[in-house]
């Protein structure tokens, strides 16, 4: 339980980084799951969750659509998904391209990385699919429409 009464738990797919989180906060539990792994693993310790968040992780999954199932499983009825990913809406896009600074921005070399680019639109459409309603949407950092990343809420619909 933390300082405002909320049950707290971490779920990381590296091991190395289960292990810095267990000693930077010993008193939240974490296990060491990923997306693709079965969610009533970690329901055999925690009950079903009322919100799951997610920040930065579902542009670096080769299999985006995990990781709303994955939620959709542990989360109690009408309970949120939170995310968070860059921002690729078809301004940003274009200003990228125009000021010729596509390659720079998804360089092919970098090891690891962006995997996925998700604009409002894409990351809405793989919720719905996936059993969940947007409810919420906020571009942050930088000017409107070039933001540099994105919230959406989603709500859990019935099954």
């Amino acid at each position: 339980m933390d300082a405002a009464g909320h049950q707290v738990v971490g779920v990381e797919y590296d091991k190395n980084g289960v292990e810095l989180a267990t000693k930077a906060y010993p008193k939240i539990p974490f296990y060491n799951f990923g997306v693709q792994d079965d969610p009533a693993l970690l329901l055999v310790h925690e009950d079903n969750f009322d919100a799951v968040v997610s920040t930065e992780v579902i542009e670096h999954l080769f299999s985006p659509h995990l990781l709303p199932e994955y939620a959709h499983r542990c989360l109690r009825d009408d309970g949120y998904l939170i995310l968070t990913t860059p921002y690729h809406g078809y301004l940003k896009n274009l200003a990228l391209s125009i000021l010729d600074k596509w390659d720079f921005h998804h360089h092919p070399y970098l090891h690891g990385g962006h995997v996925k680019f998700w604009s409002r639109k894409t990351l809405s459409q793989l919720l719905s699919e996936h059993g969940f309603r947007v409810i919420g949407f906020s571009g942050i950092g930088r000017v409107p429409y070039l933001w540099k990343s994105m919230v959406l809420v989603a709500q859990k619909r019935d099954s």
